[in-house]
């Protein structure tokens, strides 16, 4: 119904700002509501009911291909730049434990769902050629380890039929973000689990109060300066972070056309990768001031424009033809969270570490900056730390994921 991208950008704006004043009421209805659910499962589902609607298009809207274009590497570097790199060294080596742990839960949760839901079912896995659910598995399988590189490079090399990846997109999406929105419910009580869990936090909270502590020290009212030089800072790494991955993709592309199987000839791979490597590296200049001017704060509002135009790629009814992939990415998320719960109860790793940990394989560097953000805005970076992670070993491990669930399909 509505076509023009300038129209649906205004209402997506007036959606998050409803949902950010409704969230900061005091009490009431709204309150009750956000303790259920989570302020940022609203920004996707919204939208998603929109596209479902027929109200916005979202496949032919080019909102998302524009902001994630622009928005996206502009968060990033904003989000890392204030990185405090002392203060998360002294978080050790379990955020990687915790985050490898839940690579490994998604590559033999996927077969084992698709098992699983065979067995039961075999129609729901049936299918030949392009149309094999294991194909559309595949690019979910790059997106729970990695990001939205890592799926499109497996869709490009497994080649699910249009309708077969629009189901799995759906499912990708919605499990992933019930996932996520659980993991957010738990940042509130993560004293609680740690306990559970019989892990020590204090490492956590140190990081946490002493991160506060001096945000709170040295917090400014920015200045139209300092807005022009956040805004310098972030897309100006942004085109930096373009133009040189204009040259290393075509290049890698012709000369060793075989990383292809690994996201190295995706371009969106290296802005990605780049423009963190810059927001990183400015992190170890004077630069890291301009946390103090609302860094983190612009790469927030950046990040949620860009999650509310993720969430209007959603058909909630996609998954209507063929409602068991709903239950195997359902499946397949519980073993993810079974393996990890278990590891974090017997290394007694912190809450934090898990929750952050898994979505920097689920959700990726915006949802994994997210669900580290619940816990305090100052812990974002460690998010994308992980993410960035993922995105190097996501096509890798989606596609040994991908090779075991054909061995499975084919065995049922």
């Amino acid at each position: 119904m509505i076509s023009n991208d300038a129209v649906v950008l205004g209402i997506l704006l007036l959606i998050l700002a409803a949902i950010f004043y409704t969230a900061s009421l005091p009490g009431g209805f709204w309150k009750r509501l956000y303790s259920i659910v989570p302020p940022l499962l609203l920004c996707y589902f919204i939208p998603g009911v929109l596209n479902s609607l027929g109200i916005v298009n979202g496949s032919a809207s080019q909102l998302y291909p524009v902001i994630s274009k622009y928005f996206l590497p502009a968060c990033l570097v904003l989000f890392t730049i204030g990185m405090d790199w002392k203060s998360l060294a002294k978080l050790g080596p379990k955020a990687l434990i915790a985050m490898l742990v839940g690579t490994v839960g998604i590559m033999i949760g996927g077969p084992i769902a698709l098992w699983i839901v065979g067995t039961i079912s075999p129609q729901t896995v049936a299918g030949t050629g392009a149309d094999a659910v294991w194909r559309g598995l595949a690019t979910i399988a790059g997106s729970w380890i990695g990001g939205g590189a890592n799926q499109t490079a497996l869709k490009e090399v497994f080649h699910p039929s249009d309708a077969l990846f629009s189901q799995m997109v759906a499912v990708d999406v919605l499990v992933a973000e019930l996932w996520m929105a659980a993991l957010i419910y738990g940042a509130g009580m993560s004293a609680r689990i740690d306990h559970l869990l019989g892990a020590d936090d204090s490492q956590v909270t140190y990081v946490k109060e002493h991160l506060n502590a001096e945000q709170l020290q040295n917090e400014r009212i920015p200045l139209t300066r300092d807005y022009i030089f956040l805004a310098a800072a972030g897309f100006g790494a942004t085109g930096i972070s373009h133009g040189l991955a204009d040259i290393i993709t075509p290049y890698l592309s012709e000369n060793y056309p075989s990383l292809a199987k690994y996201s190295l000839t995706s371009s969106f791979f290296w802005v990605i990768s780049i423009a963190t490597f810059i927001g990183i590296t400015l992190s170890l200049t004077p630069l890291r001031k301009l946390e103090h001017y609302g860094a983190s704060k612009l790469g927030s509002v950046f990040l949620y424009v860009l999650v509310a135009t993720i969430g209007m790629q959603m058909d909630l009814g996609a998954v209507a033809g063929n409602p068991g992939l709903f239950a195997i990415g359902l499946i397949w998320i519980l073993i993810h969270g079974i393996l990890l719960i278990a590891v974090c109860k017997w290394l007694k790793i912190p809450f934090f570490f898990l929750a952050v940990g898994s979505q920097a394989n689920v959700g990726g560097s915006a949802s994994a900056s997210v669900v580290a953000a619940a816990f305090h805005p100052s812990l974002a970076p460690m998010g994308v730390l992980l993410a960035i992670l993922g995105y190097a070993i996501g096509t890798y491990g989606g596609y040994l994921t991908a090779l075991m669930m054909q061995w499975v399909s084919q065995g049922l």
